[in-house]
């Protein structure tokens, strides 16, 4: 079963969302005003990939926390976008989209994957968790939403960055909707920048016909482009609504200004030279070797650059102004 309502949250999990909206409601130039601030707690569990691939529903149970921040007072129904965050945890890459979103009419919720989970970061160490797991809170995080009464469940999107990335774009496949989602609910659309599609799993070109967006750099040496376009490529040739932007010369978090000056990550773990699929059970295996896939494979390098790029931070943004301007219609 999944897991259900409680009748009570813990006390670690108050102290947790204590400090969660301390930190969220810090006042910043890069936020624009909003009506409403709320902070939500929702159950989920942690599953293991393999968990999550062979349809298993019982795992680790989670107090998660989101924020929903609602951009201007009143009693109509508004639509959101739920925001994913990368292998760093929840930042100002993710923080940044919020003004532009609100500017639009667009609510926004953050979801903290990692904070409940005793997570500070998968930067240097991806096996904490799952590379699927975010795709349960997310549905989760739909499923709640949808019961807002500021919220429009027809007008609900994912966008996620690199690890939040890579759950934004295969929560569109049909099967794990039909495993993990929420009934009838379905997201509005799924935009995705930089995300990791070096995985190949069984039925991935079953998506849902509402629209996928990709942002990535050619320059991306953290979860290269070349995975993204194969994966794009598939969907497109059997007519799904899917795009890859791709900016030139643009690295890893392209958007985020505080690296003007390239940073490079030497412990940070990337499976940029990896080939991995599904095999039977739900295992990941490393297609050259086929071997189950570790962290320990000779196919996983260190030491990924991140950089901001002016001009693709720019297009982006105009590029997600004018999707969710034709798809939300805020």
């Amino acid at each position: 079963m999944f897991p259900t309502k409680q009748s009570h949250v813990p006390y670690s999990c108050f102290i947790y969302l204590l400090f969660f909206a301390l930190f969220v409601s810090i006042p910043s130039a890069g936020h624009a005003q909003v009506a409403r601030m709320e902070i939500h707690p929702f159950q989920s569990v942690t599953l293991t990939d393999q968990q999550f691939l062979v349809g298993e529903k019982v795992g680790k149970p989670v107090t998660l926390a989101g924020e929903l921040r609602i951009p201007r007072p009143g009693t109509d129904r508004l639509p959101v976008v739920i925001l994913l965050h990368g292998s760093s945890g929840i930042g100002s890459y993710v923080t940044d989209w919020e003004a532009d979103l609100h500017a639009m009419g667009v609510a926004t919720f953050i979801v903290d994957s990692f904070t409940a989970r005793g997570i500070v970061n998968t930067t240097s160490d991806q096996t904490q968790l799952g590379r699927l797991a975010m795709i349960f809170d997310a549905y989760r995080a739909l499923e709640l939403l949808a019961k807002h009464p500021r919220i429009d469940p027809a007008r609900i999107a994912i966008m996620g960055f690199s690890r939040g990335g890579q759950a934004a774009v295969y929560a569109s496949m049909k099967r794990f909707q039909r495993m993990y989602g929420p009934g009838n609910l379905e997201f509005a659309a799924y935009i995705a920048f930089f995300p990791d599609c070096t995985t190949t799993y069984h039925s991935d070109t079953e998506v849902s016909n509402r629209p996928i967006r990709i942002f990535h750099g050619t320059a991306d040496d953290y979860t290269p482009v070349a995975a993204s376009r194969a994966y794009v490529e598939r969907l497109k040739a059997i007519g799904k609504d899917v795009q890859l932007t791709e900016y030139e010369g643009a690295a890893h978090h392209f958007a985020r200004q505080e690296y003007k000056k390239p940073v490079k990550l030497e412990k940070a773990s990337t499976t940029r030279q990896c080939q991995l699929a599904e095999a039977e059970n739900g295992v990941i295996i490393n297609v050259k070797t086929k071997e189950p896939f570790t962290y320990a494979d000779p196919c996983v390098q260190r030491g990924p650059t991140l950089a901001y790029n002016e001009k693709a931070a720019t297009e982006s943004r105009k590029a997600i102004k004018e999707l969710l301007t034709t798809v939300l219609k805020p």
